[in-house]
């Protein structure tokens, strides 16, 4: 069977990451969506999503095909009737689609499907950017079942002081001394050639996803996630870095989400409560105001490709978009808009062809190319993002 990843309706709601991806490739627990989805189904898969992002991830459509919504965090049971589905039928929620297969060509009317009613009690679904970190500990203990099923850890070092060994798993090539790992609050997964130096202190749930580097001295409070090609050091709490991103030295980062190509300098600290512990709200782009998030807990949003510089500070709350570079003493507003250069003494815009040229440089540390693709979905951002800069 063909299946097909499709961005519904929370899209908007997951802005600035969906900027410059399709839903799918949004990291929860150990695994992005499309790797949950393309393990538990054995298959591979492609996207529709935005015009702008579809030149590079591309739609493969055959004659018969099922297509998902990827915000639905795939289990065993939702998995199973999405692979037993026929034509024209439908998987719902409630009152949104999960899953249908239709045949190519096809004008999709629901009206005209058999629907079934999904009727697990195991539904895990993102549907806003604060999902990410909140969702992010019954994701990590999905993903540690669905990655070690039927496996054995690489040995863990005697000079490794463990708790609940075995929910504690280490790949290939990993490499951990001198560290404390603590899984009695949920399992702790380290990817391949990631590495965790000496006097690191780690309570689970969580994940060091592959050839990520967790630095001396760290103290990492689950559920976090840091994923892949990444390096992390300092205090971090119930925090999601998609990959490809840095925060190298100390500073807090709490109920945060970083995208990738990130790197928060040294002593970045970010709140994650507010003086008063009231209510977090949280800038949407979909409803283009600040919208209530019913958590007392929030902390930083950060899109791909921003950066900011040492000691900077940022306020319970605060959505960053892409590309923006943030610098300065005090505290800057808690939304930054995309390609915004600044601090809280003042923003301007960050041009392209700079941004562009960090981009180059960035990705090229990696052996990985700043592609003519990327270039064009940049410029999309940059210019459908324009509005947030004037205002």
């Amino acid at each position: 069977m063909n299946y097909i990843l499709f961005d519904g309706p929370e899209r908007n709601n997951l802005l600035p990451f969906t900027y410059t991806r399709p839903v799918a490739l949004v990291r929860i627990g150990v695994l992005s969506l499309r790797e949950k989805w393309e393990k538990i189904l054995e298959a591979s898969t492609s996207f529709e999503t935005e015009k702008y992002l579809s030149h590079k991830f591309q739609i493969v459509e055959l004659e018969k095909n099922i297509k998902i919504n990827p915000a639905f965090i795939p289990s065993e049971n939702l998995a199973g009737i999405v692979k037993n589905l026929k034509e024209n039928q439908a998987l719902f929620f409630e009152d949104q689609p999960i899953a249908y297969f239709y045949s190519i060509g096809q004008e999709v009317n629901f009206d005209t499907f058999e629907i079934i009613q999904y009727a697990h009690d195991d539904i895990l679904k993102i549907t806003h950017t604060w999902d990410i970190f909140r969702l992010n500990g019954e994701a990590i203990i999905r993903d540690f079942k669905l990655l070690t099923k039927g496996r054995t850890s690489q040995p863990i070092p005697d000079s490794v002081f463990c708790v609940n060994k075995e929910q504690i798993f280490l790949e290939e090539g990993a490499k951990v001394e001198l560290a404390s790992l603590n899984a009695s609050s949920g399992p702790i997964y380290i990817g391949k050639d990631a590495e965790i130096m000496e006097a690191c202190a780690i309570r689970g749930p969580f994940a060091l996803c592959d050839y990520s580097t967790l630095k001396m001295g760290a103290k990492i409070y689950g559920p976090t996630t840091i994923g892949p090609h990444s390096k992390v050091g300092g205090e971090v709490n119930n925090s999601v870095i998609f990959g490809y991103s840095n925060k190298a030295h100390d500073g807090f980062l709490g109920n945060s989400v970083i995208g990738e190509w990130c790197n928060l300098g040294a002593d970045t600290n970010n709140s994650n409560l507010k003086n008063n512990y009231a209510e977090v709200r949280l800038w949407n782009y979909n409803t283009e105001n600040f919208a209530r998030t019913g958590l007392q807990f929030c902390g930083l949003l950060m899109g791909d490709h921003s950066k900011c510089g040492i000691n900077t500070m940022f306020n319970t709350g605060t959505v960053v978009g892409v590309s923006a570079n943030i610098f300065g003493s005090g505290f800057p507003r808690n939304f930054i808009p995309s390609y915004s250069w600044g601090g809280a003494s003042g923003m301007t815009t960050f041009k392209t062809d700079k941004a562009f040229e960090v981009a180059r440089e960035v990705m090229k540390r990696r052996n990985l190319e700043f592609t003519e693709q990327d270039e064009k979905i940049m410029e999309h951002v940059f210019e459908i993002t324009a509005k947030y800069r004037r205002s």
